[in-house]
């Protein structure tokens, strides 16, 4: 798409659902151009509509490694073992609900980063060091999920529709 504006010719870029989950850190806010890009790709109107739409809000695996990434971190400073039964389980549940119940909320990785802290008993201090590792990982995280829902709405596709 190109224009004439005041004699200067200038054309719209595209705008990729990685970029736009980098810069808003949100997956529901990338849903219009995940839609967009998965009708570009062929994957069929009722398959990316209801695959794509559920995977915004429930399809976090960035955030889910995330989760863990910050939980490994924290027991590596505090010089913890990170080993049990108990401390793998509460991690699994921590990583579950980063990537279920926070999910489309923008920055919603503070709030796992203080169920981590609350649920480990860490000081509070700790807080702080997950925070700045969680401004610096979330964008990508999100990133990840995005870019996932379109590779799950195509594996459906192929499932529902077969190889052609």
């Amino acid at each position: 798409r190109c224009a004439d504006v005041t004699g200067v010719q200038t054309c719209a870029l595209p705008i990729y659902p990685a970029a736009v989950a980098l810069a808003t850190q949100s997956s529901l806010a990338t849903l219009p151009t995940n839609l967009d890009s998965a009708k570009k790709i062929g994957i069929p109107k009722d398959i990316r509509e209801v695959s794509i739409s559920i995977g915004s809000s429930m399809n976090m695996h960035g955030s889910v490694m995330s989760a863990i990434l910050k939980i490994a971190f924290l027991f590596a400073i505090f010089g913890r073992s990170f080993t049990g039964f108990d401390t793998y389980l509460i991690a699994i549940l921590i990583a579950v609900l980063s990537g279920v119940v926070m999910s489309g909320i923008p920055a919603g990785g503070l709030i796992g980063e203080m169920l981590i802290v609350s649920m480990y008993s860490f000081p509070a201090g700790a807080f702080a060091i997950i925070s700045t590792i969680g401004i610096i990982i979330d964008a990508p995280a999100t990133a990840i999920n995005v870019v996932g829902n379109p590779a799950s709405a195509m594996l459906i596709s192929r499932l529902v529709e077969g190889k052609d």
